[in-house]
């Protein structure tokens, strides 16, 4: 969850429309196709906009076109050394990298990325994703890089004086991952009495009920008819909202019932806002609970054709998931050829490089 990201389809907008700031809604609600089309509109009329380039820079990390993301922020921090934006932007580029690194420069990277995080809240603390990401990365990155639950819950309040909801759910899930999901529950129950409209909200709450920790707390077969439960129970308020109803899918596949995961993607896709969200989703279920696998492949091979979401780790993990697929269809070979598409992309993808040398 640390460093979840999205993208959405591009649409045209009006000059009109970029009078104002650009941006922050269509990255925190996920929309990053939209935010990068608002970003380069304005850019064609003000060039030299930090905040524009700051947009700009977050819709492509979270797309995985990790350079282009850091030229565009290291631009917006150049124009605006004090703008939270330009500083959160470059905070996320040099996180995104650190992850995809795998090795010991990743923790140069994380330390350089958390003072950025750091400082982007200092000089503007209404930036939800900040917070978001830095309580995260205080949890996930203890010791040498000087996180702990405590500074974690401390984002965790400076986030509901912004966003209730979404402070609910980061302590929520600080206290999930630190082994105390009994105290995480009813930080989640607040912000679902709220938010249940909100894809972040489900999202933080579903992925928490499905982790181990919450297990450990429920005993397994519990867990399983919890999130069977409450994935039913949610699915109503998640319709027309892909990243809500991609968490309601993945709570039924983690509670092993994947035709259920499969109908939630399938008859989201009419009408939905961001269709590329599910189609990579039917793409997950086939690989992961091997039904339908035929239209799993078709549904990853249009997703691939298509601009591609953020949050789906990139081409990347859409051709891993195909590779996954190739397999459980008996074409060692094909799966073969799409895992060393994956590995062109990313030469440490770990899920591709075992598909080529299993």
């Amino acid at each position: 969850m640390m460093f979840k990201h999205g993208i959405a389809s591009v649409s045209l907008i009006s000059v009109s429309v970029l009078a104002g700031p650009v941006g922050r809604e269509a990255l925190e609600s996920g929309h990053y196709l939209r935010a990068l089309g608002e970003a380069e509109a304005r850019l064609k009329v003000a060039p030299e906009d930090a905040q524009a380039w700051a947009v700009k820079a977050q819709a492509l990390a979270a797309t995985m076109r990790l350079g282009e993301a850091m030229a565009a922020a290291d631009r917006a921090v150049g124009l605006r050394g004090d703008l939270g934006e330009a500083l959160l932007a470059r905070g996320l580029t040099k996180a995104a990298v650190a992850v995809q690194a795998r090795n010991f420069s990743s923790l140069r990277n994380a330390s350089a990325a958390m003072d950025d995080l750091k400082a982007a809240v200092a000089a503007d603390p209404s930036l939800v994703t900040g917070w978001m990401t830095l309580g995260m990365a205080y949890q996930e990155l203890p010791g040498l890089l000087g996180g702990s639950t405590k500074k974690a819950l401390q984002c965790a309040d400076s986030l509901r004086r912004v966003n209730a909801a979404r402070g609910d759910v980061l302590a929520g899930t600080i206290l999930t991952q630190a082994g105390r999901w009994r105290e995480a529950e009813p930080y989640f129950g607040r912000a679902l009495a709220v938010a249940s409209w909100d894809g972040q909200v489900l999202y933080g709450y579903l992925e928490a009920l499905g982790s181990r920790p919450a297990r450990e707390a429920m005993g397994e077969e519990a867990q399983r008819q919890r999130l069977a439960g409450e994935a039913q129970r949610l699915w109503p308020q998640a319709k027309g909202r892909a990243r809500a109803l991609e968490a309601v899918s993945s709570a039924f596949l983690d509670a092993g019932r994947p035709e259920d995961a499969w109908r939630v993607a399938k008859e989201g896709l009419a009408g939905v806002d961001l269709p590329s969200v599910l189609r990579v989703q039917l793409g997950k279920v086939a690989a992961r609970g091997g039904v339908h696998r035929e239209e799993g492949l078709a549904s990853l091979d249009q997703a691939l054709r298509e601009p591609l979401e953020g949050g789906l780790g990139g081409p990347q993990a859409l051709l891993w998931r195909k590779a996954q697929i190739l397999q459980g269809l008996g074409r060692p070979e094909d799966a073969k050829a799409a895992a060393r598409q994956a590995l062109r992309i990313d030469p440490k993808h770990p899920g591709a490089r075992r598909v080529v040398e299993g």
